[in-house]
């Protein structure tokens, strides 16, 4: 443990340590990583640690596969999530600019609360489960593959700056395209078509596409759930906005679903 503590001070890198036993639980505890070994001295080493097998040769997949899938899943789920929340949020400090920062939400209520929980959610959450870059077999016959981890090439304040770069040119786009459209726009009744709630369902249904078909273009490894989802939500986006101002809800509570037909307006 001491060893350990001493690298950690002095040595800028993350530390696994493996054991097997009672005597290397304090070792287990001090690294970043512990990994213990289920033998015939117990299984004190196995409850310290934070990952366990049965033989020592396990640590090699362990490090070059599955730590390497990790790494790489969690900075692709970490970079798609910044980027989709900026483009969220910062379409609302540009509406703010034309009502005097009155605090006032371009969203509907209703899809401030489900974006990240409906829309948005279970494709990252796909791809941080299932994507890779390469397989099994190339991740342990090429050493170089690991060089991005040690390095922290994946996930870093160069990757932050281009993904809060990258959402803040998508909410400018996502926010002046449809209003200058809107400005200008009636409705096939003769009314101005500049009403917030249309402009907001429109604005809604962009975003909502642009951030799945960007999952669609950071997704490495298809599997039928990966289109599942990102499809999925696109399309459940539609019938979610098209319930939700929907003359029967409009008729079974009016102060809670007050838009009526926002949704066959804007489409």
């Amino acid at each position: 443990a001491l060893v350990v503590e001493l690298v950690k001070k002095n040595v800028k890198a993350t530390t696994l340590a493996i054991g097997d036993g009672a005597n290397d639980v304090s070792m287990i505890k001090a690294a970043h990583i512990g990994v213990g070994i289920s033998g015939k001295e117990g299984r004190q080493a196995v409850l310290a640690a934070d990952y366990s097998f049965a033989q020592f040769r396990f640590l090699e997949r362990l490090l070059l596969v599955h730590g390497r899938w990790s790494y790489w899943r969690m900075s692709k789920f970490l970079n798609y999530f910044f980027y989709k929340n900026f483009a969220f949020t910062l379409v609302q400090f540009w509406y703010n600019l034309f009502t005097g920062f009155s605090a006032m939400t371009l969203y509907d209520d209703y899809f401030l609360s489900v974006y990240n929980v409906c829309f948005t959610s279970l494709p990252v959450l796909a791809m941080g489960i299932f994507d890779q870059d390469v397989n099994d077999q190339k991740s342990l016959s090429s050493p170089k593959l690991y060089i991005p981890g040690q390095s922290n090439l994946l996930f870093n304040k160069k990757t932050f700056a281009l993904k809060l770069f990258h959402g803040v040119v998508t909410s400018l786009l996502l926010f002046f395209i449809p209003y200058g459209i809107f400005k200008e726009t009636i409705t096939s009744e003769g009314l101005a078509a500049d009403l917030k709630t249309d402009f907001a369902v429109a604005i809604g249904a962009i975003l909502v596409i642009i951030v799945n078909l960007q999952m669609a273009l950071d997704t490495s490894h298809w599997l039928w759930i990966n289109h599942f989802f990102i499809w999925g939500s696109i399309v459940f986006y539609f019938i979610f906005t098209f319930t939700l101002y929907s003359e029967g809800l409009f008729n079974f509570a009016v102060a809670w679903f007050p838009n009526v037909s926002a949704a066959t307006n804007t489409f």
